[in-house]
C-alpha cells in the first residue's frame, strides 16, 4: 500500500477523501474484502531467505527456536555486533512488550551470551505491539542476524501499478520513514519508472533508477544490479509488490537490503506451492480463517449488529448505513457472487457464534445470486443453530418473490424490510427493545 500510495498522487487523494468513512477507516489495516482468500503473509526471516535465492543482498543471519539454538547461531555468526529480532507479522515490534517483563522485540548485543538471555525472554511469551491485539502474540521463532551499520537509507519498490497495466519502480533517496510523508511533503524524491513486461527491467533504467535514489560510482553499479535481481524476484514468486525499506549503504561499501515486505497474487498459488506452504496461519484471526475456508469474506468489528451482505460495495454501505441510524456494525461479511445454500448456512454459524451480535440484518441484491438459494440458506440456519437474536432481512433482486415466499412460509420470527434503510433502522430498534 504505502508503495502504491507514492506511485499514485491520486490514488492517494481518493483514500483520504474515503478515510472518512466507517468502515474504510475500521479496515484500513485489513483488506481482505478485496479478495476471497486471505493474503499471504510472511515472517521477516522468510522474506530474506526468498530474496537470498534470488542473490539479494541481505545480513547474514539465522532463524532459531528455542534459547539454546540462539546462542548457537549467535555464536556461529561471528560477526562485531548481533541483532536479534522476535519473528511475528505484527509490526512495532521494537517498542512491543513481552509479558515475560523484557522491553522490545528488537535487540542489539555483542555478546553472544546476551542473545541467548534475551531469546529465553522472548521465546514462549507473548509479545503485545500497537498491532497486535491486546494480549499479544506469542513468539515461537526469533532471527539472529548480523548487525551492519548503515551511513544512508534508501526506499525502492517494485509494484503492479493499474494505471501503467504492469509493473513499476518507485523509489527516493529518503528512505527509513513512511514513504507516504515523503510523497506528501517532498514530491520531487519520488521516482518512477514504468517495466515493459516483456523486456524486463532494462540497464539504463536501473542504472537511472540507482542514480535517483543517490548512489555513485560503484555503489550506483551495485544498486542497480540489486534492483534487477528484486525485479527477478518479483517475478519469480508472483509478487504484486516488493518493498524494501530501507535499500542501504553500508560503510564497507554495500548495497543491502534491510527490511523487505512481498506482496503475493493468490491467483498464483497453484505454481507457488512451496511459498504459499510458509504461510503462518497461527497469528490468524480463527474467524477468518473459518470464513476463508467458506470462501467468504469476514472482518470482525466492534459493534453488535452482524451484517451479511453480498458485494463489498453494498457490504460498506450497510455498515455505513447501521451508524448513521444509531448502531454499530459487529462484522464485514460478503457473500460474493457465486454463493450457494451451504454458505449461507456457514455464515450464519459464524455470526451467530459471536458473543456481542445482538442482532443479524441480511441485505442481499440478487444479480448473480439467487434470492431463493439466500432464503432457503436462512431457514435451515435458523432451525438448526436455533437462532436466538433477532433477524432482519432484505431481498431485492433474481427470484425475489420466491425467496419472499419461502421466508412468510417459513414460520420463523424473521423481519422482513422494504429496502436498506427500513431493514438498519429495524435491526438498530430490535437491539433497543
Amino acid at each position: 500500500m504505502a508503495a502504491c500510495m507514492a506511485s499514485q498522487a491520486a490514488t492517494r487523494g481518493l483514500m483520504a477523501a474515503t478515510s472518512k468513512n466507517l468502515l474504510v477507516n475500521k479496515l484500513k489495516l485489513h483488506c481482505n474484502w478485496l479478495s476471497p482468500k486471505r493474503w499471504l503473509n510472511l515472517q521477516e526471516y522468510q522474506s530474506k531467505k526468498l530474496m537470498q535465492e534470488c542473490g539479494v543482498a541481505v545480513q547474514r543471519f539465522f532463524v532459531a527456536d528455542t534459547a539454546s539454538e540462539a546462542l548457537e547461531a549467535a555464536k556461529k555468526l561471528d560477526a562485531k555486533e548481533i541483532v536479534l529480532k522476535a519473528q511475528i507479522l505484527a509490526g512495532g515490534r521494537g517498542k512491543g512488550v513481552f509479558d515475560s517483563g523484557l522491553k522490545g522485540g528488537v535487540h542489539l548485543t555483542k555478546d553472544p551470551a546476551v542473545v541467548g538471555e534475551l531469546a529465553n525472554k522472548m521465546l514462549g511469551f507473548n509479545l503485545t505491539t500497537k498491532q497486535t491485539p491486546k494480549d499479544g502474540v506469542k513468539v515461537k521463532t526469533v532471527m539472529v542476524a548480523e548487525a551492519l551499520d548503515i551511513n544512508r537509507e534508501t526506499y525502492f519498490a517494485i509494484l503492479m501499478d493499474r494505471s501503467c497495466n504492469g509493473p513499476v519502480m518507485v523509489g527516493s533517496p529518503k528512505g527509513g520513514m513512511d514513504i507516504e510523508e515523503v510523497a506528501a511533503s517532498t514530491p520531487e524524491l519520488i521516482f518512477k519508472e514504468v517495466i515493459d513486461i516483456y523486456d524486463g527491467v532494462q540497464d539504463d533504467q536501473a542504472d537511472r533508477m540507482a542514480a535517483n535514489l543517490g548512489f555513485k560510482g560503484p555503489l550506483q553499479r551495485q544498486a542497480a544490479d540489486q534492483i534487477k535481481r528484486l525485479y527477478d524476484l518479483f517475478l519469480k514468486v508472483d509478487a504484486t509488490q516488493v518493498e524494501v525499506n530501507p535499500l542501504g549503504e553500508t560503510p564497507e561499501g554495500q548495497v543491502v537490503c534491510f527490511d523487505a515486505k512481498i506482496n503475493f497474487d493468490d491467483n498464483a498459488e497453484f505454481r507457488q506451492k512451496d511459498v504459499f506452504a510458509m504461510d503462518d496461519l497461527t497469528e490468524s484471526d480463527p474467524t477468518e480463517m473459518e470464513a476463508a475456508k467458506w470462501d467468504l469474506k469476514y472482518i470482525g468489528l466492534d459493534g453488535n449488529i452482524a451484517c451479511f451482505v453480498n458485494g463489498a460495495g453494498l457490504a460498506m454501505a450497510t455498515c455505513d448505513i447501521i451508524d448513521l441510524h444509531g448502531g454499530k456494525p459487529a462484522n464485514f461479511l460478503d457473500l460474493g457472487g457465486g454463493v450457494k445454500e451451504r454458505q449461507v448456512y456457514e455464515a450464519f454459524k459464524l455470526l451467530s457464534a459471536d458473543p456481542k451480535v445482538e442482532a443479524i440484518l441480511v441485505n442481499i441484491f440478487g444479480g448473480i445470486v439467487n434470492c431463493a438459494i439466500i432464503a432457503n440458506g436462512i431457514t435451515k440456519a435458523c432451525r438448526e443453530l436455533e437462532l436466538k437474536v433477532p433477524l432482519v432481512v432484505r431481498l431485492e433482486g433474481t427470484n425475489v418473490h420466491e425467496a419472499k415466499r419461502i421466508l412468510r412460509e417459513s414460520g420463523l420470527p424473521i423481519t422482513a424490510a422494504d429496502n436498506l434503510d427500513d431493514a438498519a433502522k429495524k435491526a438498530v430498534a430490535a437491539i433497543k427493545k
